[in-house]
């Protein structure tokens, strides 16, 4: 049975550490909880999918505001673990932050993909999201990346 679950403090998201690190394998510990200080007095949060007590499913959340679009949801860092793809996991992540962007009176969910993580771009356009424009970058220091 699956269980969704939103992790609100520190203390339960460093808990999945190893999780995340599917998209991030170099991630220490001491990094990851330096980042978290830093987000979740911002309104950051995580979601997660527990199967028999063990997180299959990850993502952070944030809610803010833009000019163009009033309040928003950005999805951050979404995974699945690898052997439990393909099970509906994913959708179902994607299904409840859309039910809290409406209960919370959003008027959209925005994410970012990598330009060349193309099953990425399938899943996303399946659940109904698509491009609006492109998110432009600029890196200061590439050894300060995850």
């Amino acid at each position: 049975m699956l269980v969704i679950k939103e992790l609100l403090t520190i203390p339960e998201m460093v808990t999945e550490l190893e999780m995340l690190k599917h998209l991030y394998p170099a991630f220490t510990l001491e990094k990851y909880t330096s980042y978290l200080q830093e987000m979740v007095p911002h309104n950051y949060k995580q979601l997660a999918v527990y199967e028999n007590d063990i997180c299959v499913g990850l993502t952070g959340f944030w809610t803010g505001f833009k000019l163009w679009a009033g309040k928003y949801i950005e999805i951050d860092n979404f995974v699945v673990d690898p052997n439990h793809r393909s099970k509906g996991i994913g959708k179902m992540m994607t299904d409840y932050l859309h039910n809290k962007a409406v209960e919370l009176g959003c008027t959209m969910m925005s994410l970012d993909a990598y330009t060349d993580n193309f099953v990425a771009h399938r899943f996303y356009y399946n659940q109904g999201f698509g491009p609006k424009g492109f998110h432009f970058i600029k890196i200061l220091d590439e050894t300060l990346l995850s």
